[in-house]
């Protein structure tokens, strides 16, 4: 068995027509989706339409949730360049999906902690903004609970995979759309992959096992780049354009 692994797609409809068309190409149909599906200065609408033609299973992420709970006045500017896009079939598309769920009975799928879709699960942060991998005890707290053995999370963008002391695999595949942001909260970071290619994970069970491998999928990344700063939106350019942002 093997499932694709989608996560942080954020709008960037040529970045997840790569990754579904490298999926299509391993026979793989099986696909499940971590959220943030269309946040972002890109192409929010096309973007909604090629994931609720495929109607992969799906959770919503912390920037859907604003989507669909928030007034435009009060949304960010990535969020208000997608609300502005978005038909109303969209958002109930997206209000429809659950913050939580369960595939085949095993992989629990959630956008960034069980509990709370802004938390970082696989990464921390220092009080001066670097990311780093979070320790032992605080992956395990937030997973107290959640048996499954496969737990999925996104939010970071970035690729990693751990295995807990209970020998529960926690995979995060990376972002499909956006490979390097900056943020804010809860202090002021970056998160850089250092490649502008879309990325994604592959599980694989044998013989009732685990495993995930990793995946890029090369595109015309330079074209998401010039349409982000088209509209005004330069450290997307960057990251778009490189996986890296300038300071």
């Amino acid at each position: 068995m093997k499932i694709g692994v989608i996560a942080d797609i954020h709008g960037n409809d040529l970045a997840l027509e790569a990754v579904l068309s490298d999926l299509d190409a391993q026979g793989i149909t099986d696909v499940v989706n971590l959220g943030d599906h269309v946040s972002g200065p890109l192409n929010a609408a096309r973007t909604a339409d090629i994931l609720i033609a495929r109607d992969h299973p799906s959770v919503r992420g912390n920037h859907d949730r604003v989507l669909i709970t928030e007034q435009r006045e009060t949304m960010g500017a990535s969020d208000r360049s997608a609300y502005d896009q978005l038909h109303q079939r969209h958002i109930d598309w997206i209000a429809s999906q659950p913050a939580t769920r369960v595939h085949r009975g095993e992989i629990f799928m959630c956008h960034a902690t069980p509990g709370h879709d802004e938390t970082y699960w696989l990464e921390d942060l220092t009080p001066q903004g670097i990311i780093h991998l979070a320790s032992k005890e605080r992956i395990e707290r937030f997973a107290a609970g959640v048996d499954f053995p496969v737990l999925l999370c996104g939010h970071s963008h970035i690729p990693r995979a751990v295995h807990l002391s209970d020998r529960r695999l926690l995979v995060n595949p990376g972002s499909v759309g956006c490979p390097a942001y900056d943020d804010d909260r809860p202090v002021r970071h970056k998160v850089e992959t250092g490649s502008p290619d879309a990325a994604y994970a592959i599980l694989s069970r044998e013989a009732g096992h685990w495993s995930v491998s990793f995946r890029r999928a090369s595109y015309d990344h330079r074209a998401m780049s010039r349409l982000a700063l088209s509209r005004g939106r330069t450290e997307w350019a960057q990251g778009l354009a490189t996986g890296w942002i300038d300071d």
